[in-house]
C-alpha cells in the first residue's frame, strides 16, 4: 500500500484536507526513575498505516498518548504535520481521533448519542447537520441498525465497530487505535483490520496502530515498528518481519513453547 497521496478525502463532504505526518524524534521519557521510552525516532508520512507493535510494557500506548498531547516528553520531541504534539493549538488545527483499546463507549448513551456527542458538545452543526453526520459514519462501518442500541446490548466487535465510526463522526485527518483487536476473535479481528485498511484507501486517512496482533501487522500495514524495553528494535516493511535478524524480535513474533524452560521461570528470577 502505497503512502504517497497528499490529501484526505473528507468522507462527509466533498472537501479535500491534507494528509499529515507524524514525526518522533529522539523521544524519551520517563517515570521518576524509570525510562519508559529511550530515544526513539522515526517518522510516518501522510496516508500511512503505521503498526506499532511490541511486548507488554514497551511503551507502545505512551508513545500514542504523546502524539495526542495526553503526554508531554521528558525530552525530545513529536510533531504532528510540523506542529508541536504538546502545543494544545496542534489539537484545534489538525483533526485527531484516538480509538481506545475498550471503547471508552458511555454506557448511558445510545450507539446514535455516543456518536453524537462530540458533534453536539462543540456545535459543528445543527441536529440535521449532526444526524447527518452520525449516520454517514454509522453507514460507512455498517452500522445504521444499531444507531438506537446502548452499548450493554452490543457485541465485543460491534463495540470496536462504533468506537471507530465515533472517531470517523470527527472527520480526522490522523487515525489513532489503541489495540483495536483486543479481546476479538479471529475472523472478527481480521474484519477490524479490514475496516482499518478500507478507511485508509477510501478517505486517505493515516493511521497509526498500536496492536499485539501479528496477522494485522502483516496484512494491512505500509510498515511496522517493533518497541521492545522503551527502544525501537525494528523498523521497516511488514515482508521483512518474515525472517528478522533481531533474535529478540523473532522470537516476539513466533514465540516456541519450551515446557523444559519455562518463561514464567525465567520472569520469576529476573524479578
Amino acid at each position: 500500500m502505497p503512502a504517497s497521496v497528499s490529501s484526505t478525502r473528507n468522507p462527509f463532504s466533498d472537501a479535500a484536507t491534507p494528509a499529515v505526518g507524524v514525526t518522533i524524534d529522539d523521544l524519551c521519557k520517563s517515570f521518576g526513575t524509570f525510562e519508559v521510552l529511550k530515544h526513539v525516532s522515526f517518522h510516518v508520512p501522510p496516508g500511512e498505516i503505521f503498526v506499532l507493535m511490541g511486548p507488554s510494557g514497551s511503551g507502545k500506548s505512551v508513545l500514542l498518548k504523546h502524539i495526542v498531547g495526553l503526554e508531554l516528553p521528558t525530552s525530545g520531541k513529536v510533531t504532528v504535520d510540523g506542529l508541536d504534539a504538546a502545543d494544545e493549538t496542534t489539537r484545534e488545527k489538525v483533526r485527531m481521533a484516538l480509538v481506545f483499546q475498550a471503547g471508552a463507549l458511555f454506557n448511558s448513551l445510545s450507539v446514535y448519542d455516543n456518536l453524537a456527542l462530540y458533534p453536539r458538545e462543540h456545535q459543528l452543526a445543527d441536529e440535521a447537520g449532526i444526524r447527518e453526520k452520525v449516520m454517514r459514519a454509522l453507514q460507512i462501518l455498517s452500522l445504521e441498525n444499531a444507531a438506537n442500541k446502548f452499548p450493554s446490548e452490543l457485541s465485543g466487535g460491534m463495540k470496536k465497530r462504533v468506537a471507530i465510526a465515533r472517531a470517523l463522526v470527527m472527520e480526522p485527518q490522523l487515525m489513532l487505535y489503541d489495540e483495536p483487536t483486543s479481546e476479538l476473535d479471529p475472523v472478527m479481528s481480521a474484519t477490524i483490520a479490514e475496516i482499518i485498511a478500507t478507511l485508509k484507501e477510501q478517505y486517505h486517512v493515516t493511521s497509526i496502530v498500536v496492536s499485539h496482533d501479528r496477522d494485522l501487522a502483516l496484512g494491512i500495514a505500509d510498515r511496522v515498528g517493533i518497541l521492545m524495553g522503551g527502544q525501537l528494535r525494528f523498523l521497516g516493511k511488514p515482508a521483512e518481519l518474515r525472517t528478522p535478524q533481531d533474535s529478540r524480535v523473532a522470537d516476539f513474533l513466533n514465540p516456541q513453547i519450551d515446557l523444559q524452560n519455562p518463561r514464567f521461570k525465567q520472569l520469576e528470577t529476573q524479578a
